[in-house]
């Protein structure tokens, strides 16, 4: 195991001094008598992938879901670009550029592929209140996305029903990039993936991260996020008890700090400010 490695707390700049591209500070959330965050404070750059890790219950999904406008924190700030934002519902998020690939995807099997993609955000054309769907502008622009993103499917006018696991993510995780101007969130990206599709997609999350998007991910495939992340953010009980840079911890390292017993980690406590 390396030298003791203690939690960092979130600073107000990332590289070159420009602001990072989220920064959450000091955010707490209760539900009833069930306090999911505990001061939390991390933050994710553009061009890098930002691991959150952690054991069932320790707040990860509780902190992207309030990154992501689901819910609203009880104290603390939200910041994009530098900027404090406040939403009032997720798609508030989304127009700001804020997309969060879940575990179960959001796909509708009975519609097909161009269709997920535009799902809620279909375009049309027409005059006046009389308005038509521009279906073949919509497949022609998932061809293109496709096409940018390496992603391969039969064909973008099938339905999802009859795609594969690897794909149907890689169509959940290129919805979230057309929308996603700024931040991707994912939810466990290759939880029920194979070798081979996992393969495919951690590719993809690679080529999404070289273009310059920045992506938070939440795993507990601990090989995975040292093969794929930049930065890691350790949670425990609600607080984010420590944050580094990944060349500068090992995977023993890291589940030594889920489960407290690393040393150089202190307990869960409130943050000030």
């Amino acid at each position: 195991m390396t030298q003791p490695l203690r939690a960092q707390t979130a600073v107000s700049t990332g590289a070159n001094g420009s602001p990072h591209l989220v920064e959450v500070k000091d955010i707490w959330k209760s539900f009833g008598e069930v306090v999911a965050l505990r001061g939390a404070s991390i933050w994710a750059n553009r061009g890098e992938l930002t691991a959150i890790v952690g054991d069932n219950g320790a707040g990860k999904s509780t902190l992207i879901k309030c990154i992501s406008g689901i819910h609203a924190p009880d104290k603390g700030t939200i910041e994009l670009g530098g900027r404090p934002v406040t939403y009032h519902g997720p798609e508030e998020a989304r127009h700001r550029g804020i997309e969060t690939v879940y575990q179960d995807l959001a796909l509708i099997d009975e519609l097909a592929v161009y269709q997920n993609v535009f799902l809620d955000r279909e375009l049309t054309w027409g005059l006046g209140p009389i308005r038509l769907l521009a279906r073949r502008t919509m497949q022609e622009k998932t061809r293109d996305l496709f096409a940018e993103l390496k992603v391969s499917v039969p064909s973008v006018t099938g339905r999802v029903r009859g795609l594969s696991g690897g794909q149907r993510q890689a169509v959940a995780i290129a919805r979230g990039v057309m929308w996603g101007r700024e931040l991707v969130i994912m939810d466990e990206p290759t939880a029920a993936l194979g070798v081979r599709e996992t393969a495919k997609v951690e590719a993809m999350i690679k080529d999404l991260v070289g273009s310059g998007i920045g992506i938070v991910v939440i795993s507990h495939n601990l090989e995975q996020v040292m093969r794929l992340s930049s930065r890691i953010w350790v949670m425990r009980a609600g607080s984010v008890v420590a944050g580094l840079p990944t060349e500068q911890a090992s995977k023993e390292d890291v589940i030594a700090m889920i489960t407290g017993l690393h040393p150089g980690v202190p307990e869960p406590q409130a943050h000030s400010g």
